[in-house]
């Protein structure tokens, strides 16, 4: 299989233990993470080849980065370094009717001051079939937004798929550019796009029809989303495939999981999952997306069995600690199979 490539931020993640709120803890739990490199660990779990590529401090901050990601067998070689320091974001975990909250250190970081030039593209995509970024990237820096668009290029240049989970993060955008008009070209590139409701609405203007999300609670069909999805692919004629997410918030700990995916005349639906006893919701979009191209590079001719991989895949990392999703292949199909019990394997 040739390997995939994805593109972006990795950070460090400081999260007061278990519940606690920032005003309590006296320390933090470590841990790296971050949507596209996310996306790289779930897919060497999966046995996928791939590099992750990024921009590096050159000080122990960095290096304990660069470790983590090669200890999940993650590839490293084309990393560049270089700038000051890691991006750094701060989570206290929500439980019940209080949701979890996110606070940002990153300006500066490494990677936001990367620059076109800095990478060699076409030497990183030499072996890969497949590439991967998100809408965190270009919302970092002008400069990030440049040298993702400088990647499309060179992907498309050299023949590969191109993904991106649209990622809307309203804290990111602070460089002075509305995303819409930078967002709009670097997607015109793509094959495959996942966002949900708000990433089409806040960077595209589109919205699903006659609905409203934020009033509609957890009662959140696939079938109001198959306007999104038309009006995606008129937009951005290139892409192959839509794919939304349907996350339907009971509480913070409670959320009903699903996706869509539509082929231009199919919209695939998945089952419905329960999570009833969330562990950490961070990352599931990205956990989503690592199932869903592993799903689609290995059932090439089923985008069902593509599409429930992925929702399965996904459901499963909210019971995990962490960033990354840290399942098997095994572990999904067993899912799959309609075997949620959860029982001791012995």
């Amino acid at each position: 299989m040739k390997k995939v490539v994805t593109f972006g931020e990795i950070m460090l993640r400081l999260s007061p233990p278990g519940f606690l709120r920032f005003s309590q803890t006296n320390s933090f739990d470590v841990i790296y993470g971050g949507g596209e490199s996310n996306v790289a660990v779930s897919l060497a779990n999966y046995g996928v080849p791939v590099d992750f590529v990024t921009r590096l401090p050159e000080n122990d901050i960095g290096q304990c980065a660069l470790m983590e990601l090669r200890k999940k067998g993650v590839n490293t070689s084309n990393i560049v370094f270089g700038g000051e320091r890691l991006g750094i974001y701060f989570l206290e975990t929500g439980a019940v009717a209080r949701g979890s909250k996110v606070v940002y250190d990153r300006a500066h970081s490494a990677v936001s001051e990367i620059k076109p030039g800095m990478v060699d593209w076409d030497e990183v995509f030499d072996g890969a079939d497949w590439f991967h970024w998100t809408g965190i990237t270009p919302a970092i820096s002008q400069s990030a937004a440049d040298t993702c668009l400088e990647a499309i290029k060179a992907a498309d240049r050299n023949g590969l798929t191109i993904s991106t989970d649209l990622n809307y993060r309203k804290k990111l955008w602070k460089y002075g550019k509305e995303p819409g008009p930078i967002m709009e070209e670097l997607t015109s590139y793509c094959d495959v796009i996942l966002g949900n409701e708000e990433d089409a609405e806040k960077h595209f203007g589109i919205k699903p029809e006659g609905l409203d999300v934020t009033k509609q609670g957890h009662d959140v069909t696939a079938d109001a989303f198959l306007s999104v999805c038309q009006q995606m692919m008129k937009k951005f004629p290139r892409a192959n495939k839509v794919i939304t997410t349907l996350r339907g918030s009971i509480s913070a700990s409670h959320n009903t999981w699903a996706g869509v995916m539509y082929d231009g005349e199919t919209m695939y639906k998945s089952p419905v999952y329960q999570i009833t006893h969330i562990v950490d919701r961070v990352g599931g979009g990205d956990s989503f997306m690592g199932g869903l191209i592993y799903g689609l590079k290995t059932y090439p001719d089923d985008d069902q069995r593509a599409l429930d991989f992925a929702v399965a895949a996904s459901g499963l990392k909210h019971t995990i600690f962490g960033d990354s999703n840290m399942v098997t292949v095994d572990e999904v199909e067993k899912l799959l199979s309609g075997d949620a019990s959860g029982r001791v394997s012995r």
